[in-house]
């Protein structure tokens, strides 16, 4: 009797023992199988929303007809031509594709400068680290833009100029010492005849498009283009590569989409 009875209880433990470990396998098992959902759906659609802006890449055009309200809106409170502020906005922010302006909304590399309070960014320019201001919306670097010119007595003869007259606005510009590039007047005129922009201060003033005499230059002007390298435009132009860095008076050969570069002395 007592071997019969011994022999049940070991029975009865061996099945209690494989329940437990049947039912502790399963709930491992399900255990893991849900932690793989989770991590697949958490991480799977954050990836791939975050990649696009940081690729986008504006043309001139689109540039143009982004910003050309903004800017025909700041002609009719300030004055400033908004062909010359549109043609500002191109050549200072390589048509919205600079890195200063990617992540500043910066458009016409303004600097800090003495009393500037708001927020700022620190970017290599005429020297290493120079600080920008950085804005939350571009509209108010316009806005800016025309406050920095409104605001300075350097800039005070410009407003006795008509504001449909960009030539006389960029060569202004140049003289009261806005870029250190002596050639900056020529790119903006190339730019605002390249493009029409002067269209948009024949809107604003309600006027026909009158062609403003200027006395003949012998620069050209090419805009860079997806592709474009410094060889190939100097090849198209009958150039050597080291002539069209001397003309635009460049340290490297990097060059960026929308970037207008002089073809000739």
């Amino acid at each position: 009797m007592k071997i019969k009875y011994f022999l049940y209880s070991l029975l009865i433990i061996g099945l209690l023992a494989s329940c437990k470990s049947k039912r502790k396998a399963a709930q491992q098992k399900k255990q893991s199988k849900q932690t793989q959902v989770i991590v697949k759906n958490e991480t799977n659609p954050i990836v791939v929303k975050k990649a696009t802006p940081q690729n986008s890449r504006l043309t001139t055009e689109e540039y143009i007809a982004t910003y050309k309200d903004v800017a025909m809106d700041e002609m009719k409170v300030f004055k400033i031509p908004a062909s010359i502020t549109l043609a500002q906005g191109i050549l200072e922010s390589s048509s919205g594709n600079s890195q200063l302006t990617k992540r500043s909304n910066n458009h016409f590399g303004i600097k800090c400068h003495k009393g500037w309070k708001g927020k700022r960014t620190y970017h290599d320019d005429d020297e290493k680290g120079e600080c920008f201001r950085v804005y939350e919306d571009p509209k108010t670097s316009y806005r800016d833009h025309s406050m920095f010119l409104v605001g300075r007595e350097r800039y005070s003869k410009l407003f006795t100029y008509k504001p449909n007259d960009y030539i006389k606005w960029a060569k202004g510009l140049s003289a009261a010492g806005y870029a250190t590039d002596r050639r900056y007047p020529a790119k903006l005129i190339a730019l605002i005849e390249k493009y029409k922009l002067h269209k948009f201060d024949t809107k604003v003033l309600g006027k026909p498009y009158k062609r403003i005499k200027e006395e003949k230059t012998d620069s050209e002007i090419h805009i860079v283009k997806k592709g474009d390298t410094l060889y190939s435009i100097s090849r198209k132009y009958g150039l050597t590569v080291d002539e069209l860095k001397s003309i635009n008076r460049l340290d490297s050969n990097s060059i960026s989409i929308g970037q207008p570069l002089i073809l000739k002395k």
